[in-house]
């Protein structure tokens, strides 16, 4: 069950507002970035709200990966992302994988400023 688990929220992201809103370019430059890095998708939702208040709607993205997986959600009116990386490391350790994905996921959106964490899951002994 060991892991490593990262997270990141991304504010007043300066990248196109596609990537805040349409779920079919950022679905698949996910998946396109989750394999450069060397991690294993297995499955993909993308899903894009409906708008609100005469303002897009933001987009969910969730990849499955044979490590674990990786979610993002958009804040269009916000210009804001929350990033999660999740990687077992059962099999070996993916955690550098992890770290490059995390990186290529918080330049994509060209935040200002970020708030990141990084959390080891599971103990030594199991």
């Amino acid at each position: 069950m060991q892991g490593l688990h990262l997270t990141a929220d991304l504010y007043q992201c300066r990248c196109e507002p596609a990537w805040l809103t349409d779920a079919r370019i950022l679905g698949d430059w996910c998946v396109e970035a989750v394999q450069a890095v060397g991690l294993q998708p297995v499955n993909q939702l993308f899903h894009t709200f409906p708008g609100t208040d005469g303002a897009p709607g933001g987009v969910t993205a969730t990849v499955l990966l044979a490590e674990s997986h990786v979610c993002l959600h958009t804040w269009p009116e916000k210009k804001a992302v929350t990033v999660d990386v999740y990687v077992c490391n059962f099999g070996g350790d993916h955690s550098a994988k992890a770290r490059g994905l995390m990186f290529a996921l918080v330049n994509r959106f060209q935040p200002k400023w970020t708030e990141q964490r990084s959390l080891d899951r599971g103990g030594e002994d199991e």
